[in-house]
């Protein structure tokens, strides 16, 4: 195993997830991938008429918000990758659904192996919304590292 890809969103569990992450890695003496999915930032964007008695949509958005919203992500990714401070360190910033980006670039990259934090969730929650933990192993054919981290 050469190629570890490490998802991390902004909880600050990630660091819990990163750091077990880079360990792993160092041990295969593998390359590390950080990697961070922004959701569908567009719909920050929309502009809509009132609906149901609420106007929260109907005020001018500043298109730029989408420019701020990958330059504090890609930030994010850097200042991560600088507090790991070693070699053969890669980050990427995506934008879409989490669990099909995750996937998709994986196989892209050629990932080896898959990194991901798991947040306790209800059961309720889990079968009414999944996870993208549990969407990720449905979806994926790379083998995934589960690190737990709630509470």
């Amino acid at each position: 195993m050469k190629k570890v890809l490490i998802a991390l969103d902004y909880n600050p569990n990630s660091e819990k997830v990163v750091n077990m992450g880079y360990e792993l890695a160092k041990l295969m003496q593998a390359e590390i991938c950080l990697f961070h999915v922004l959701a569908e930032v567009r719909y920050y964007g929309m502009q809509y008429e009132p609906f149901m008695g609420y106007e929260g949509y109907a005020f001018p958005v500043d298109f730029r918000i989408q420019e701020e919203f990958v330059k504090v992500a890609k930030d994010y990714l850097e200042k991560t990758a600088a507090h790991l401070g070693g070699e053969n360190i890669t980050t990427h910033l995506a934008e879409g659904d989490t669990a099909q980006s995750i996937t998709l670039y994986a196989e892209e990259w050629k990932a080896d192996l898959i990194v991901l934090g798991t947040h306790s969730h209800g059961t309720l929650e889990r079968i009414f919304l999944g996870t993208v933990a549990s969407s990720v192993l449905e979806h994926t054919k790379i083998p995934v590292y589960m690190v737990p981290t709630g509470k």
